[in-house]
């Protein structure tokens, strides 16, 4: 067992354990980042549960930024490291599906975050700050929590609409982006390319690409996707392939060729449970709206934009 998935492996216990709430309790609303801001965060999005409690697993992904309009609740990561909510969340890079609870009701709205976006919003590197769920008051400022006292001011006044607060959260997000080495910058534009170029593609080719060396190659992947080149390609295979199999577009003869990029049907299951959270047989699952919501087809046109196999909506 490869130190990914031990490290994942109490995880993906609780994962096991949880009752999943409902599909049809669960209302989950996406809005389209701003033009100048899709570079940095693939969609905001809007989260109401009414249940008092709420049980569901993330896949593995992206940073966010979480305001928690309402509840309260806990998110447990490798390791055995759970991390509570507070009324603005930074969940940082996670390398593998985690698990999470809420005393609801549960109302939240918020933003994914690209590789980009989090190293030029928050600064922090991927590596040293991934699966964790930070209290983003102590990281981004007495400004963000002005922000968060204004958005729940206003949601429980029923005084805006969530479209009109997710656009006051990309505001607040592309006023506050910080420059990256250009280097830096164009290298993840390399790593987009070379993700979308196959579901599997060689670690090799992105080192020629780059110019850089192995070793540091390495280091610059870790330090803004939290995860090493080889499994960085495993995360995304497995979160790509779970996207496909759940989608009803996918066609018969397209899973039959998913099938050939695992050593076997065993080694499917294994990959797309330790990232997305579930077997392949449950993506369907009409009890896990959760999982569904965010392996939608959508998140993934940033991270492969060119991928003919992912059909468009």
């Amino acid at each position: 067992m490869d130190a990914i998935s031990t490290a994942a492996h109490r995880g993906q216990t609780l994962i096991e354990e949880a009752e999943l709430t409902q599909r049809q309790l669960v209302q989950l609303d996406y809005f389209s980042a701003p033009e100048s801001l899709q570079p940095y965060a693939t969609t905001l999005f809007h989260f109401r549960c009414d249940e008092q409690n709420i049980r569901d697993v993330q896949p593995a992904g992206v940073g966010y930024l979480y305001f928690f309009l309402r509840g309260v609740g806990k998110m447990h990561f490798p390791g055995g490291i759970s991390d509570p909510s507070h009324p603005v969340c930074l969940l940082t890079p996670t390398s593998v599906a985690v698990p999470f609870d809420v005393d609801g009701p549960f109302y939240a709205i918020g933003a994914a975050l690209l590789p980009r976006g989090w190293a030029a919003f928050t600064g922090l590197n991927a590596t040293e700050h991934g699966n964790r769920m930070y209290n983003a008051a102590d990281w981004l400022g007495p400004d963000i929590v002005a922000l968060s006292d204004r958005l729940r001011a206003a949601y429980a006044a029923d005084a805006m609409s969530p479209e009109a607060m997710c656009a006051e959260i990309a505001s607040f997000i592309a006023a506050r982006l910080r420059p990256i080495n250009r280097r830096h910058d164009a290298l993840m534009t390399q790593i987009t390319n070379w993700l979308s170029s196959s579901l599997d593609p060689p670690l090799d080719a992105l080192i020629d690409q780059s110019g850089y060396s192995d070793r540091q190659l390495q280091r610059l992947v870790e330090r803004y996707y939290g995860v090493t080149p080889t499994q960085l390609v495993r995360k995304y295979r497995a979160l790509r392939v779970a996207a496909l199999l759940q989608s009803p577009d996918t066609s018969e003869e397209q899973i039959a060729g998913l099938l050939n990029l695992f050593y076997d049907q065993s080694h499917l299951i294994r990959e797309i449970r330790l990232f997305a959270g579930r077997t392949p047989a449950r993506l369907g699952d009409s009890e896990q709206p959760i999982l569904d919501a965010l392996l939608d087809i959508r998140n993934f046109r940033q991270i492969t934009p060119g991928l003919a196999a992912i059909p468009e909506d």
